[in-house]
């Protein structure tokens, strides 16, 4: 019997097989993972629809697979014994094609034994659970039309801290004299890219920032935000002033229609957060991060970032963004020249804080601690001076620390 590539996503119509989780010989369950494949950046694993053994794999890591494309062969665990010679081909078409019970989001849900409906969940939370010891059945999902999102495992989890963080990772930089394939996350890192760099004529603006009020403000408050369980960083600050400032200039945060040739100009403030993973950057979304004060970004930074440095990331987590947030300072730059993430039309660039002499307004030298934003636009669509006035912007804000603990909506 043959076993296609199901449909894994609203929209999604390819995924490419980043590598098989059994092989020939392999006697597999209902459920239990057969592949991981990955679409726009986030990985999921395929669950197995059938009891059977497995006879040939039809497709390499690497390749590019279509919905409805054969995946594999295998076996039907069904006794033949225990079924009469003429009910057979009936009990096979059975197999091959399951009942369709009802439709989400993410595509058909196929029906149980017995015509009990399965546990909506996604591959990737179906596997958390698995390792967590959760019995999804015991779940209430507070997704659409009951689905089980990661959030909702959390009461059950005894020691978030132990249980949910990955261990760090130390970075591979390669083996002197051997190759490397170009595929999976690297490979859409390497495209995206590549259309960026083609496609948008980019122009860059550094301008220095001090941040010693917000410096002092932050360590005063971050034991504060960790007794309520917070990860308070730098980053959230930046992420609340870049919004403020596109607020102020709706045009840098817009997406360029190529094909209507007009500029889009956003009315939801998306905001992605480079994060650098032992497989590559990714750039998961902090959604509506107008509507979050900076404990709200803070948290979702948090959430956002371990799931993609353990490879968890939600396709949804990882779509939409109308402005992109990165920072080298953990590494030790002062300066870069980011690439933008299309289709969007600028990102901001944050290095390292360093502690420097500077003169005050009296001439008097006194230690600051500075920080360098570099930004990087669309020429097409932000000019020089309005990339100027939008930097200028972030740092009116920046310098005005205590204004960015005010609520979202005051």
């Amino acid at each position: 019997m043959d076993f296609a590539l199901p449909e894994i996503g609203e929209g999604v119509y390819e995924a490419e097989l980043i590598r098989w989780l059994v092989e020939p010989g392999t006697a597999v369950k209902r459920g239990q993972p057969l592949i991981e494949v990955m679409t726009d950046k986030a990985t999921m694993e395929v669950p197995s629809p059938f009891a059977g053994t497995i006879t040939t794999l039809r497709a390499q890591p690497g390749q590019t697979i279509k919905v409805g494309q054969v995946l594999l062969t295998y076996e039907s665990a069904a006794p033949a014994a225990s079924v009469p010679r003429d009910k057979t081909p009936a009990v096979e078409k059975t197999v091959r094609a399951p009942v369709v019970a009802a439709t989400n989001h993410n595509g058909p849900v196929r029906a149980e034994a017995g015509g009990r409906l399965p546990v909506k969940a996604a591959p990737s939370v179906r596997q958390l659970a698995r390792k967590l010891g959760i019995d999804l059945a015991t779940i209430h999902g507070s997704g659409p039309e009951g689905r089980i999102l990661i959030d909702d495992l959390a009461p059950r989890i005894q020691s978030p801290a132990k249980s949910v963080t990955p261990a760090a990772v130390t970075p591979d930089f390669g083996k002197p004299g051997t190759r490397i394939k170009m595929q999976g996350l690297r490979r859409t890192i390497a495209q995206r890219m590549v259309q960026s760099k083609r496609t948008i004529p980019h122009y860059s603006y550094v301008d220095e920032c001090d941040v010693t009020d917000l410096v002092r403000l932050r360590d005063s408050l971050r034991d504060v935000y960790a007794r309520a369980g917070v990860k308070l960083t730098y980053m959230a600050f930046f992420v609340k002033a870049a919004v403020a400032a596109l607020k102020e200039m709706p045009i840098v945060n817009a997406s360029l229609d190529e094909e209507s040739g007009e500029i889009v100009l956003h009315d939801r403030y998306h905001v992605g957060i480079a994060v650098a993973t032992p497989s590559g950057l990714m750039v998961p979304v902090v959604r509506d991060a107008d509507q979050k004060d900076i404990g709200g970004i803070a948290r979702e930074i948090e959430r956002l970032s371990s799931a993609a440095r353990a490879g968890k990331s939600r396709r949804e987590d990882l779509l939409g963004s109308t402005f992109t947030v990165t920072s080298i300072g953990s590494y030790g730059g002062l300066i870069s020249t980011p690439v933008i993430n299309p289709p969007e039309v600028a990102i901001l660039g944050i290095g390292k804080i360093v502690k420097r002499p500077v003169y005050d307004a009296a001439g008097q030298i006194r230690p600051a601690d500075m920080v360098y934003l570099s930004l990087s636009f669309d020429h097409r669509v932000v000019d020089g001076a309005v990339g100027a006035a939008f930097g200028n912007a972030i740092l009116r804000q920046l310098q005005n620390a205590a204004a960015l603990l005010l609520p979202a909506r005051l």
